[in-house]
Order: structure tokens, then sequence, then C-alpha cells
């Protein structure tokens, strides 16, 4: 009989991956029935975590920082994606180029962990909201940089960034796919963009305790989705199919959307898991922009990846990929 696990996302972004993993039957494979295609939000996983009434979460990428500062029992096992994959979105006519033109200009943002992803990005390239440089015009309650600590996500407006681009709200919007693809059907410029390295969409996580009481749990969830992360890369037809049929958040996808959208997440995968250093150092700093607690802990206090480590060390992942020309 299968373990029936939760595993909900903090945002259905994550879904053209979790659909594939769910689908290719990764997590049978390893005897677990995973419950992930629903959304938790951020009180609430913080609150079903500790308790056990959740398993598995995958995000909550920065609050989780400060909540370790009062003995939140949080811990991150591992990292589907190291870097983020935006465009960034302009009108047509627009006179930017990249980023470094963005100085004096208008850019809408949206959510907590998106927000300040778009602050980060644009202060590691020498833009300074705090100094000026650019404005966001953000889609939930408070500005950028207030950090509210009474948002609630129900105040975010659902309209896709690039709308506010064509509707002449702002100059700019950093965009994922498939909106990015979207917005440059209706006629916007969509500019390439390097990634930044980040802790963000499909992350591992769940309580000390859980993991204490359940280690064979989480190591067959977690060979589960390295075997899911094997399908996904090893059968992109198989796996654009399953994204073009399933996943309808933004709309039904057409044959190029979720080929490209395939791409997109495929070329980020990472079959082991391991997070990046700089990754963590990047969503680190986010959490102290949110919440200076986050000072008092060590960014790796989070992360335990000696489950990882395990099963890499026994070869695992090398005979998923034995047979491949190449292995990442």
């Amino acid at each position: 009989m299968a373990d029936h696990i939760h595993f909900p996302y903090r945002s259905s972004s994550h879904l053209p991956f979790l659909h594939v993993v769910s689908e290719s039957g990764s997590w049978e494979k390893y005897g677990l029935e995973v419950d992930y295609n629903y959304k938790i939000s951020s009180k609430d996983a913080h609150l079903d975590v500790p308790t056990e009434e959740v398993e598995f979460v995958g995000g909550n990428h920065v609050s989780t920082y400060a909540q370790r500062a009062h003995g939140d029992t949080w811990v991150y096992l591992g990292q589907t994606l190291n870097y983020t994959n935006c465009r960034l979105v302009v009108p047509a006519d627009s006179e930017v180029a990249g980023v470094p033109d963005l100085l004096g200009r208008k850019i809408a943002t949206r959510g907590m962990h998106p927000g300040l992803n778009d602050w980060l990005y644009c202060k590691q390239r020498g833009l300074d909201v705090d100094r000026g440089d650019i404005e966001f015009v953000s889609q939930v309650t408070h500005a950028m940089g207030s950090m509210d600590p009474n948002f609630k996500e129900s105040d975010v407006n659902n309209q896709p960034l690039w709308h506010w681009v064509r509707d002449g709200k702002v100059d700019a919007a950093f965009v994922t796919a498939p909106g990015c693809l979207h917005a440059q059907k209706a006629g916007l410029k969509v500019i390439d963009i390097d990634p930044l390295p980040m802790i963000w969409f499909t992350t591992i996580s769940s309580s000390s305790t859980f993991i204490a009481k359940h280690p064979d749990i989480v190591e067959r969830f977690l060979k589960g989705l390295m075997e899911g992360v094997h399908y996904f890369k090893t059968h992109p037809a198989e796996s654009t199919k399953i994204i073009q049929q399933l996943y309808t958040d933004e709309g039904k996808l057409t044959d190029d959307e979720a080929s490209f959208l395939y791409r997109d997440i495929n070329r980020l995968l990472e079959p082991k898991l391991y997070p990046s250093m700089q990754a963590i150092s990047n969503v680190y700093q986010e959490s102290i922009r949110q919440n200076k607690d986050a000072r008092k802990v060590n960014p790796m206090e989070l992360w335990d990846m000696h489950h990882l480590r395990q099963i890499d060390d026994s070869g695992f992942v090398r005979d998923l990929y034995k047979n491949l020309p190449t292995t990442k």
C-alpha cells in the first residue's frame, strides 16, 4: 500500500514540472501517492509543516530564515532550479535594450519572492530602488521595500504583469514563460537577460521532526523526484505533451508554447537536486531585506543535504544517466 504524501506548491508556475514527475510514475515507483496539485499560503505552510499535516512543501524560500531565528523547525532538503528564467518585457517602441536602460523607469512587480528577485536583480546591476534609480509598481498592497507584515496573498492582482506594460502603466516587467511568449504575441518587445542565481521554483522543504521520524519516506520522495527529473530530461516529447495537456493555469498552450516552456525548465533542472552557494547567498539577501531577524541565523542552518549526499554516493543518479552520451 502506497504512503500518501502532501506536497503543495507555493506558485502554480511549479506545475509544468510537477505534472511530468507525477504522470511519469516516478513517485509511484517508490511507493508514494503524492498530492501535489494544490496551493498553500506561506502562513499555512509555516503552520502545517511543523505539525506534519503537510509532509513536504515546494516553496517558502524567503520567510523561513527569520522564522528560524524564532525557533522554527523548517528544513530544506533539495533544489530543482538554481537560476531564474525571466525575460525583460518592454513596449515595442521602447528604447530599452537591456537592464541598464531601466534607469529612471517604472517596473511592474508582483508577490513577495518575485518582487524581491526583481529588487536584487536590478541592485546587482547597479540600479538601486532605495536610491531612486528605478521605481517598482507592485501588484500587492504594500510598496516594494516596505515589507508590510499585514501582507495577504489574497491581495495580489492576478492580471499578468505584461498587461501592465501593454497598457502603459509601467515601462517594463520581468516575466517568465509562458507569459513572455504571450507578451511577444501581443506585440511587445521581449529581451533575453542573464539568469539570476536563486533558490526558487520547486524546493523540497519539510520539518526537522518529520525528517527524523521518517528517513525512509524522505529518501523515497527524493529518489522519486530525481527519477522525475531524469524522465523530464530524457523524454522531451512525452514531457511536452503532459505540460500541454495539464498545465492550463495561464491558458491553453500551443505546441510552440509548450515546447518553449519545456526547454526553458529543462535547461536549468538539477539532476542531483543540490542547491548552489550563489543561489543560497542571493535568497538569504532577500530574506534579510524582508525581515532583519534573518541576520541572526547562518543561511546554511536551514539546509540538510545529507540525504542527497547518501543517494548520490550510492551511485543512484549516475546509474540513471549511465546510458546517456553526457551527464550533467
